[in-house]
């Protein structure tokens, strides 16, 4: 099979931007340019009223709902302005930490950088706690490593959450991977109610199990919005996961953490059904079974 950097060049079924390529590939290569033109089209919908003075609708809240880069991007469009274009705060696209992370992988990819989605927890949103978190992820040819990058903190949610970091390169033990995160807490090295969703009030070992699956899938090309549920994944009222279930999610976590050479595994792992993502997913968000591609 291709190498990481080849395969990670690829988009993977929802991840091209359809109609708008020619114009993200005329986007520059720049990630920090980058960052500012997806902080310029989007809005996070939980913080859009606290930050931004925003109230959203129940329909501009399910926006987020949107999986597909081509579609989000044709909605975005609608005003027929370009990309690039800086919108109004109230023109802005509602969505999550998930979708500035895909779109900005999308937008590098199209420039010729090898990228893509992660799924972990942010250790700089609430003070001692881990929150669920999407990061984009791209190879920096120069420095030769894989850099970790958070699309969503413009210069508002730096003022507010002050990170002690740049976010265009975010030290992993600011961001935990998911995998990092499941095996810190099997190990006894990290609390499992720290890792969550703290305004759900909910965390554990189930969220993380879900986080990690998520993972797996996204470094399959096929990331899934924070509340797609399918397979492996747990509810927090379902029994825990049996030793044979822990264990694989053991190997799973230390393959998301092994690097370049562990791919070729990473996409036998996804052959397995509790792993690869189905047509038919569970959205808590809307409280249905709907089609991954409608």
């Amino acid at each position: 099979m291709a190498n990481a950097q080849e395969f990670y060049l690829d988009h993977g079924p929802m991840g091209a931007p359809g109609a708008a390529r020619a114009e993200v590939k005329s986007l520059p290569a720049d990630v920090g340019a980058l960052c500012r033109i997806v902080q310029g089209i989007l809005i996070h919908r939980d913080i859009a009223p606290s930050l931004y003075e925003r109230k959203l609708t129940r329909e501009a809240r399910d926006s987020a709902n949107t999986r597909a880069i081509a579609s989000m991007l044709a909605k975005v469009k609608e005003d027929n302005l370009p990309i690039a274009e800086v919108r109004e705060v109230g023109s802005r696209f509602p969505c999550v930490c998930w979708h500035f992370s895909v779109l900005l992988a999308s937008m590098l990819r199209e420039r010729g950088v090898p990228a893509r989605a992660r799924c972990g927890f942010g250790a700089y949103f609430v003070p001692g706690r881990f929150e669920d978190h999407w990061v984009a992820e791209y190879w920096n040819e120069r420095a030769r490593r894989w850099v970790l990058v958070d699309a969503q903190l413009d210069a508002i949610q730096v003022k507010t959450f002050k990170p002690d970091f740049d976010p265009l390169d975010v030290p992993h033990n600011r961001f935990i991977l998911a995998g990092d995160a499941w095996l810190q807490c099997r190990e006894g090295r990290a609390d499992e109610n720290k890792f969550g969703l703290s305004f759900l009030k909910e965390q554990g070992l189930w969220w993380i199990a879900g986080n990690l699956i998520r993972d797996v899938a996204s470094l399959n090309r096929m990331p899934m919005l924070p509340w797609d549920v399918w397979g492996l994944m747990r509810e927090p009222s379902q029994p825990a996961y049996n030793p044979e279930e822990a264990a694989l999610l053991d190997r799973a976590a230390r393959l998301t953490l092994a690097g370049d050479e562990a791919l070729p595994e990473i996409v036998e792992l996804y052959r397995d059904p509790r792993f690869a993502v189905p047509e038919m997913v569970f959205n808590v968000d809307r409280r249905v079974r709907e089609a991954v591609v409608p």
